[in-house]
């Protein structure tokens, strides 16, 4: 994934979404040839220069000021996602820490963060790692994700893959295509924060040859971080229900997030959990439990 062709798409996909009219710039009679705002436009209302812009857009620039990004970022109505996204993708130098350089390889977390999650008896949790790999979860995420973590293979562990990939996906999140579509944004988000990194290429090339939604809203180069929220489940053992979703990010580990989903006590959605909760572990004695001998 070459970050200058990555910057070069994305400000290009975010000039198609204005038209002159609505910034407040004057309409000219005459065929447009692009969608939305011509360069020379946008030049005009970020206060640089055209040959500088242009530059900027085809990742010819070292390492841009932050004001001067400010003011592309304010002519493109960028959000804040959109805006991280900006940075991360024109300022390189100052993308990675030095302990994050090493992005081949995949994740590990430690002792106590996994003793927390098991902690979380009725609270679904689990931490995603820099490609929404799941690196540690609780029995409760498998339960309420209807998925066996346990016996996937590490590379199958992705939060992107089972939206995609797994047609089970489709029945269990109420609303499907907003959540493969905020999915999607978050992966772009790592993306450009580790354009270097083989194992995401490698994902995105597997998502994007498997799954025609995910190769046709990749090109649309949205991103997306929100950090709070509302999901709803069809969940096949115990119905319909919303749960309150955080994502919080791990202190020592920036680019990993720890996800949980709550209930509002005494609630349907509660009940549900704690049915879902007690269920997984009768479902999971079952399993364990050794076989009965036979009476001599």
């Amino acid at each position: 994934m070459d970050p200058r062709a990555e910057l070069s798409e994305f400000l290009r996909s975010r000039r198609a979404r204005l038209r002159p009219e609505d910034t407040g710039l004057p309409v000219f009679g005459g065929r447009r040839r692009v969608p939305g705002l011509r360069r020379e436009e946008l030049a005009q209302l970020a206060g640089v220069s055209v040959d500088y812009y242009v530059r900027l857009e085809q990742g010819r620039l070292g390492n841009v000021s932050e004001s001067i990004l400010n003011a592309v970022a304010v002519a493109l109505r960028l959000d804040d996602a959109e805006r991280t996204h900006l940075y991360n993708l024109a300022r390189p130098a100052q993308r990675h820490r030095p302990q994050q350089r090493h992005s081949g390889n995949r994740e590990q977390v430690r002792p106590g963060q996994q003793w927390l999650l098991d902690a979380l008896y009725e609270v679904p949790a689990y931490i995603l790692g820099r490609r929404l790999d799941v690196v540690a979860w609780n029995d409760q995420a498998s339960a309420l994700l209807s998925v066996d973590l346990d016996a996937l293979a590490p590379e199958e562990r992705n939060l992107a893959r089972l939206i995609f990939l797994d047609d089970t996906s489709r029945d269990l999140w109420g609303n499907w295509t907003q959540k493969a579509r905020d999915t999607l944004g978050g992966l772009r988000m790592h993306a450009g924060l580790f354009p270097d990194d083989p194992l995401m290429a490698q994902l995105v090339g597997e998502l994007s040859l498997k799954s025609t939604e995910f190769r046709q809203w990749w090109a649309d180069h949205d991103v997306w971080v929100k950090p709070h929220g509302t999901m709803h489940f069809h969940h096949p053992i115990v119905g319909e229900f919303s749960l309150a979703y955080e994502a919080l990010a791990v202190p020592d580990a920036p680019e990993q997030t720890l996800v949980t989903y709550t209930a509002q006590p005494g609630s349907a959605a509660h009940t549900a959990l704690r049915l879902l909760a007690t269920w997984h572990a009768d479902s999971r004695d079952r399993h364990q439990a050794p076989p009965m001998s036979e009476p001599a």
